[in-house]
């Protein structure tokens, strides 16, 4: 059975999008071991599991991109959660049917990890009905003071810290596990 798991960046005061955490972002530029630490995330990844929005923007940026991570990422199947996408590319598949059940039948399909990048609406959905297994959380050293909240709207669910490792730049990745 595959494992899921979600990998968000985050600032300081859990901030995860907007123009002044895209600003603050740009000045924490990540080390190599932030793309060490991506190579290992997806050195199991059977494939990744994005949302619609994730996907769009990944697909206009990622097949540009050139190393080690790049190379890793546009090579894997992408799965992605959509009513409204018909069409895809840069070898993705919108998921049929209701997207947090197809990710557990994924999940059931094989071994390996798969990977989730993105937070929103479909983030939440898959840590309510339990899909999620690991949360690794990116922490970059810097108050962004606005934008969307990490997994805002959802009701508590009680993690347990079991990693962390630090990358360099005051920046760490946290890694969660649901408590069951």
């Amino acid at each position: 059975m595959r494992k899921l798991i979600e990998y968000d960046h985050l600032s300081i005061d859990g901030r995860m999008s907007g123009d002044a955490w895209w600003a603050g972002q740009v000045k924490v530029v990540p080390n190599d071991n932030h793309f060490a630490y991506q190579l290992q995330l997806l050195s199991s990844a059977a494939g990744l599991v994005l949302g619609r929005v994730t996907y769009e923007g990944f697909a206009q940026t990622w097949p540009t991109m050139t190393g080690d991570v790049a190379d890793k990422i546009n090579s894997l199947p992408k799965h992605v959660a959509s009513t409204t996408l018909t069409e895809t590319t840069w070898n993705a598949e919108v998921m049929a049917g209701d997207a947090v059940e197809a990710v557990a039948q994924l999940k059931e399909a094989g071994d390996g990890t798969l990977v989730k990048y993105g937070n929103g609406p479909f983030s939440r959905a898959l840590v309510e009905a339990g899909v999620l297994d690991e949360l690794h959380l990116s922490i970059s050293p810097f108050v962004a003071g606005s934008g969307e909240s990490l997994l805002s709207g959802i009701r508590t669910t009680a993690m347990d810290l079991t990693k962390v490792t630090e990358l360099g730049n005051g920046a760490v990745v946290l890694t969660y596990v649901p408590s069951r």
